[in-house]
């Protein structure tokens, strides 16, 4: 049974690179575009006042410009290291300023989902993406053998 799994294992890496990709742009529409019931820029700048992040507006393009055009550089692997260090900053902003408070289980609004989108964006900055991405297509990452 194990035998016939080998060799999937470069899919991993892939599957993974889709999900943040896609998990990101959707969350960055909600900023970007108040899409699917979320704040738009104002609103998220709103909240940052609220939360002490000042200056309030500056700081919600960035996070929405990184999460939205992030994300979706990440689902084709486009500039993948430098949009993952982007959103682990993000994320662990998100988790020490808005969900430590709450504890670990995200149906409290803790850590346990922004935390884990921060280590698989870490683990992307850290390995470089996956092998069918647009980074490795046009020579910015090498090749894996």
């Amino acid at each position: 049974m194990l035998r016939q799994l080998e060799g999937l294992e470069r899919w991993g890496p892939l599957v993974l690179q889709l999900l943040l990709g896609f998990v990101f742009a959707m969350h960055g529409a909600q900023k970007l575009l108040g899409a699917f019931q979320g704040p738009g820029v104002s609103g998220l700048a709103g909240f940052f006042q609220k939360l002490g992040i000042v200056p309030a507006l500056p700081w919600a393009w960035i996070v929405t410009i990184t999460e939205f055009f992030g994300g979706i550089c990440i689902f084709f692997g486009l500039l993948t290291r430098f949009w993952a260090a982007g959103l682990v900053i993000d994320m662990a902003v998100a988790v020490l300023k808005v969900h430590l408070a709450n504890g670990f289980f995200w149906a409290k609004g803790g850590v346990e989902f922004p935390m884990t989108l921060g280590i698989i964006a870490l683990a992307f900055f850290l390995m470089g993406p996956s092998f069918l991405s647009l980074d490795r297509a046009i020579g910015l990452e090498k090749r894996k053998a």
